[in-house]
């Protein structure tokens, strides 16, 4: 567990989709002299790109801090998945540098995807940062901070076709001390059109089997109960040892992961419908322990849309993933992807998205419209043809459509028991609990004697409010 000796370290999340920033608070020993201050923004393997550079910066005397004004480095890990959410970047460096000016020695830095895209840019045209730190480049650290700090712009952008990070110990930033990210593989070979994770992450590669698996032994040793492996296509994950006498397959490490111990949960995202395979959903019915929910990205519920996206699967194999799902894992939840008013999209193929979402019965979905990324193979060779109003009415009815199916999801579960893991209070009430039961849903429900975060709490659930279940605890 985490020792009594701390500073406090401040990630604020998702503020780049609109969503609510989260401040959340972490653990380090007292004995650096230099303090630094990270947000990060985008996807999970984000999060767990920050939990890299923490341990990176607490091996060279930075410790972490909440308060950007008493920073020595301000750092923002970055996405690229829509303009948007660069936009809203821009923003966050505009009041970093504020405090540049009122300190002139604060070091302010761009990571990750954005910083990979725009690289160059950000320092010399923009005026914006000092460092520039791709997702393949955070060992380099050290020494661009020294540079930085001699007055030196320091970039350092490239992509490597091995880096992995295995050997770092991640800083833990979770403030629980019960969820974990797993880093598994990084990088991606798919190409979809309009993805710019391949120019900004690189070639996919695996991580060592074992290293992943001592990860998760130690998180679990450490009072963690909770794991998710990530990986922008986790299905292709695939490694082999040096000397070629052992292979293994997404299914068969999670399988390894889910025998650690029956009382460490395993997640796992994000899966691809091309690659998804019945090994690994035989695995997941097996163990009681790897939860039953999957993130299955379809992205358009229309074949020729999906064709123009190089999807690399039509609507009826998608269809078939899904099948084969509900057919091993009944009670499996699955979660989406979409996007709205792609190149050319009509609206009969508008339609054939919101029909999909209601065969599926998705549980939840992530939805936005088509942002065009310059440098994407959409970008090139497709026309950004559908108006920005089209784009907006169709996003809501999808969002509509997904909001009743989603509602109608949690309504069934009402008078359900579940398995559910305690993560902390309830955000609206401190006489509450809240915690995920294995299809990944929330549920609140009120405290009782005997029962503290981290532990396991069977809950029935009694109301459906909104996208939150409610409940109370079912002792025996």
């Amino acid at each position: 567990m985490l020792d009594d000796n701390l500073t406090i370290f401040g990630i604020k999340k998702d503020i780049n989709e609109g969503k609510q920033g989260e401040v959340l608070f972490y653990e380090h020993p007292e004995n650096q002299s230099k303090k630094f201050y990270i947000e990060s923004y985008g996807c999970a393997m984000n999060f767990s790109d920050s939990e890299i550079v923490a341990s990176i910066l607490g091996d060279i005397g930075y410790a972490p801090t909440k308060d950007m004004e008493s920073a020595d480095v301000i750092l923002v890990n970055t996405c690229s998945i829509r303009e948007k959410a660069e936009e809203n970047i821009r923003q966050r460096l505009t009041v970093f540098n504020i405090q540049k000016r009122k300190r002139p020695d604060l070091l302010i830095g761009v990571l990750g995807c954005m910083a990979e895209r725009l690289k160059a840019k950000l320092l010399e045209q923009e005026k914006l940062v000092d460092i520039v730190v791709g997702p393949d480049a955070y060992r380099d650290l050290p020494n661009l901070l020294a540079k930085a700090e001699d007055g030196d712009k320091s970039i350092n952008v490239l992509l490597s076709r091995e880096e992995t990070y295995a050997d770092i110990s991640p800083l833990r930033l979770d403030s629980n001390g019960i969820l974990a990210y797993i880093s598994i593989m990084r990088g991606c070979d798919n190409m979809c059109s309009f993805c710019v994770v391949p120019m900004t992450r690189g070639r996919e590669r695996s991580r060592d089997t074992y290293s992943i698996l001592a990860e998760a032994q130690d998180l679990f040793d450490r009072g963690f109960r909770e794991v998710t492996l990530l990986g922008q296509n986790v299905d292709s994950y695939k490694w082999s040892s040096p000397d070629q006498s052992e292979h293994v397959n997404f299914a068969e490490l999670l399988e390894r992961v889910g025998l650690i111990n029956p009382d460490l949960r395993v997640r796992f995202s994000t899966s691809h419908p091309k690659d998804i395979t019945d090994d690994v959903l035989f695995v997941i019915k097996k163990y009681e322990n790897i939860c039953n929910y999957i993130h299955l990205p379809i992205q358009s519920g229309n074949s020729r849309i999906l064709k123009l996206m190089n999807r690399t699967y039509d609507r009826e194999w998608y269809m078939d993933r899904v099948k084969a799902i509900r057919r091993i894992i009944p009670d499996c939840a699955i979660s989406s992807d979409i996007i709205s008013g792609f190149c050319s999209e009509t609206e009969e193929d508008h339609q054939d998205t919101l029909s999909i979402i209601e065969w599926a019965n998705f549980s939840m979905s992530y939805m936005y419209s088509y942002s065009e990324r310059p440098g994407t193979p959409a970008a090139k060779k497709l026309k950004d043809d559908v108006p920005e109003e089209e784009k907006k009415r169709r996003l809501i009815e999808i969002v509509a459509k997904q909001r009743y199916i989603g509602m109608l999801h949690n309504l069934a579960d009402v008078g359900k028991s579940f398995k559910v893991l305690i993560e902390g209070d309830s955000k609206k009430s401190k006489l509450e609990f809240r915690g995920r039961n294995s299809q990944n849903k929330m549920i609140n429900f009120p405290k009782s004697d005997g029962f503290k975060p981290g532990n396991y709490a069977i809950v029935q659930v009694t109301s459906s409010t909104g996208g939150t279940l409610k409940g109370h605890i079912i002792k025996d």
